[in-house]
């Protein structure tokens, strides 16, 4: 059955027929990503058996106690990428700066920015996780600042996708025309077309969001939950499923495949964050990903794409998923309105009412 798929060498081969400058740079950086993604699932299939469980007693450069994989996993993105000629940085979760690749003679085309090891937090307890990367096009470096060229805005990606590693290993990614997804053949360490064109249906009846910061939410956040929560007997005539995984590639992996919503929005938690996740290289791939798929991804108020990055770790509220869920959220928080009081089945006592 393999045999009569596409694998993704010829995949790339296929896509370059609609690029007329295309040079091979490009697929090449990607062949060389999936070569990494694949160390990393051979890594996590191996579990404790491995030696790479466990914390590792560091702390990433936004002070988060990193996991031993964490660490494994940059170390072999950096490795799979620094000597191909074909990226002149990286950026990573793990990684304070860029990392930068000196050049003998003409400067690499493409920069690379990653999260090595998503979902971490799930490792010890074996659930899914993933890696997310983004592919953008260098620019001239500044000589007194190396972070300069990493800061574009996520319409800007020439490619993005990430690997989830569960029951089986996948990568999915999107040049821009549609997204697609492939399935590692464990035996041959081949990656074949098994999702083409995955597309996302533009109602839902299925929301992810953690419950246990709903006291922090903003109020268009808790009106649209409230809603859902309602069911039938609701403004919204339907019941709604709820899930959460805690592994933003596993969220964004189940809402390509059936659809649905997911949100991790700013809220008040902590007022000095605009959002939980990262901009570069979480909410901008994920967003491209979503936006290619016929989905739609905002912060709330503003289209993740069109956001302008300020710095490289900088972190941003992330709603994805379902057009027309989407939309009435961004509508919701266009509204302003007060968490719920007109709502027949929460108007004084909602689960999720927020209190002043």
């Amino acid at each position: 059955m393999a045999a009569d798929r596409l694998t993704l060498s010829r995949f790339l081969a296929t896509e370059a027929r609609y690029h007329g400058d295309a040079t091979g740079e490009l697929s090449a950086l990607i062949l060389d990503v999936a070569a990494a993604c694949r160390q990393i699932a051979a890594k996590v299939r191996h579990g404790a058996l491995g030696g790479a469980i466990g914390s590792a007693a560091t702390k990433n450069s936004q002070g988060e106690i990193q996991q031993t994989l964490d660490v494994v996993a940059n170390d072999l993105f950096l490795r799979a990428n620094e000597t191909g000629g074909r990226v002149a940085g990286m950026v990573s979760e793990e990684m304070e700066a860029p990392f930068t690749i000196a050049c003998d003679q003409t400067r690499a085309k493409y920069l690379l920015v990653f999260d090595p090891l998503d979902g971490s937090s799930n490792i010890d307890v074996n659930v899914a996780i993933g890696s997310i990367f983004s592919i953008l096009r260098a620019g001239v470096p500044d000589a007194g600042d190396a972070t300069a060229e990493f800061l574009q805005p996520g319409s800007h990606q020439v490619c993005a996708g990430y690997a989830i590693y569960g029951p089986a290993t996948m990568l999915v990614l999107s040049l821009g025309r549609g997204v697609h997804g492939f399935t590692l053949e464990p035996q041959l360490g081949i990656l074949f077309l098994t999702h083409p064109s995955m597309t996302i249906p533009a109602a839902a009846s299925e929301f992810a969001i953690n419950v246990s910061n709903s006291r922090f939410w903003e109020p268009a956040v808790t009106r649209y939950i409230d809603e859902c929560l309602a069911g039938k007997a609701g403004p919204r005539g339907k019941d709604f499923n709820m899930r959460w995984i805690a592994s933003l590639v596993a969220e964004v992996h189940r809402i390509l495949t059936r659809g649905g919503v997911f949100l991790y929005p700013r809220d008040r938690k902590d007022p000095a964050k605009p959002g939980r996740l990262r901009l570069l290289y979480e909410a901008n791939p994920v967003s491209f990903l979503v936006e290619q798929a016929g989905g739609r991804s905002v912060c709330g108020h503003e289209r993740i794409l069109g956001v302008q990055p300020t710095g490289l770790h900088q972190r941003i509220g992330l709603i994805f998923g379902a057009r027309e869920e989407v939309e009435r959220i961004e509508a919701y928080h266009r509204d302003h309105r007060p968490p719920r009081e007109d709502a027949p089945l929460f108007g004084s006592r909602g689960l999720f009412r927020t209190t002043a």
